[in-house]
């Protein structure tokens, strides 16, 4: 079922193995010190010019031709997640409380099996290839410290290249999205600061949960009423913690707020009134608040024009007997390769992972038979973007 063609038996068997490997010892972000190590040697011994220490933990493989023609660059991803893993294979976690649940195993063995590939067709290519290894995927935004470091420069890259793997979609299907493919992430910590008193003398005191849960209702306000309805998005309070005595009013509320935005004008509906709700309630009921903006990963958006080239490149070279173009969004999950994306064009595709259990769920791994698909893609790409003419 899954295009196989562009890597032997034995290559395919050694990136199932590495991939194993990598699964049976996962490191959490910017932690990733053995996993970038054993990626840097596979790099060097395949010829790649290569750069440890970036971003961290961060790995760069460069190839330059020698031949004028496009820069361009591969991402894949390293680090894990802090996850107690309930499956008894063979490879499964050696690492207790630590786990790839999200498939970063897979996505650097693919590229490692994609830079096997490439390599060994450098007399046919014209330009530059910058392979990324990049850890801090999860909540470390590593994306940005990898763009801030200056691996899209000297020379600077034209077009920018990833991957995920996604459980529900059939396993090697490669499919892309246009323009908003995942959403952005903003995650806020607010403090509501009342005054405290005896429970059964509200008017002597403000109430910070009172305030506090006003805030949960109006929030969804922004969402349903600021936000266009033919734009995604979503408020979720995930943390609301105030008081310890059932006769006691606090003096204080925290709320952790997190806003997911599927472009940028979305994203400005819902974070850029924020401050002014909270301001509104708290002025309304005598009560003070502290704002603290914790992380953000903008959406992300990928180029029309290499979407569509991507699909037309997938077929072309046959990477997978499954091609699809989506028109909706896959996910509102975050992704840090947004971070690429707002700098130079390129395109995020997916390939389906099966009938696996979700991301981030202690009963998931990567499939190994979408290894060829995934690989194949940037193969491909690099073949097609970087021919000699």
């Amino acid at each position: 079922m899954l295009s196989k063609h562009v890597f032997s038996e034995k290559q395919l068997q050694d990136a199932t193995a590495l991939r194993h490997r990598l699964h049976q010892n996962p490191e959490l972000k910017f932690q990733e010190t053995d996993t970038a190590t054993l990626v840097a040697k596979q790099l060097r011994a395949l010829g790649y010019t290569v750069t440890e220490g970036i971003a961290i933990t961060g790995v760069m493989a460069e190839l330059d031709t020698g031949r004028d023609g496009p820069v361009i660059a591969f991402r894949a991803d390293m680090d894990a997640l802090p996850i107690l893993e309930a499956n008894a294979f063979d490879h499964c976690s050696q690492q207790e409380g630590l786990m790839h649940a999200c498939g970063h195993d897979g996505h650097t063995a693919t590229l490692l099996l994609a830079a096997e590939a490439i390599m060994a067709m450098r007399d046919e290519l014209c330009g530059y290839i910058k392979l990324l290894f990049q850890p801090g995927e999860e909540g470390g935004n590593g994306a940005d410290l990898m763009v801030k470091a200056g691996v899209l420069e000297n020379p600077n890259v034209s077009a920018v290249f990833g991957y995920h793997n996604r459980p529900g979609f059939p396993a090697g299907q490669l499919f892309v999205k246009s323009g908003s493919a995942m959403g952005g992430n903003d995650t806020y910590k607010v403090i509501i600061k009342g005054v405290s008193g005896h429970a059964a003398m509200p008017h002597l005191a403000v109430d910070p949960i009172y305030v506090g849960a006003s805030l949960v209702q109006q929030l969804q306000g922004l969402v349903a009423r600021h936000k266009s309805p033919l734009e995604a998005g979503v408020i979720t309070v995930a943390s609301f913690h105030a008081g310890d005595a059932a006769n006691v009013i606090p003096g204080h509320a925290e709320l952790l707020i997190n806003i997911r935005s599927d472009r940028p004008s979305s994203r400005e509906a819902l974070t850029g009134k924020l401050e002014q709700v909270i301001q509104g309630l708290c002025t309304a009921h005598g009560a003070h608040f502290q704002i603290e903006h914790l992380h953000q990963i903008p959406p992300l958006v990928n180029d029309p024009e290499w979407s569509e080239r991507v699909l037309a490149i997938a077929a072309e070279h046959a990477v997978s007997d499954d091609i699809q173009q989506l028109d909706y969004m896959p996910t509102m999950g975050a992704e840090d390769f947004a971070f690429y994306l707002q700098e130079v064009p390129g395109c995020f595709f997916f390939v389906g992972n099966g009938d696996s259990a979700y991301l981030h769920n202690e009963k998931y791994d990567f499939n190994d038979q979408i290894l060829p698909v995934a690989a194949g893609m940037f193969v491909a790409l690099a073949k097609s973007v970087l021919s000699q003419r």
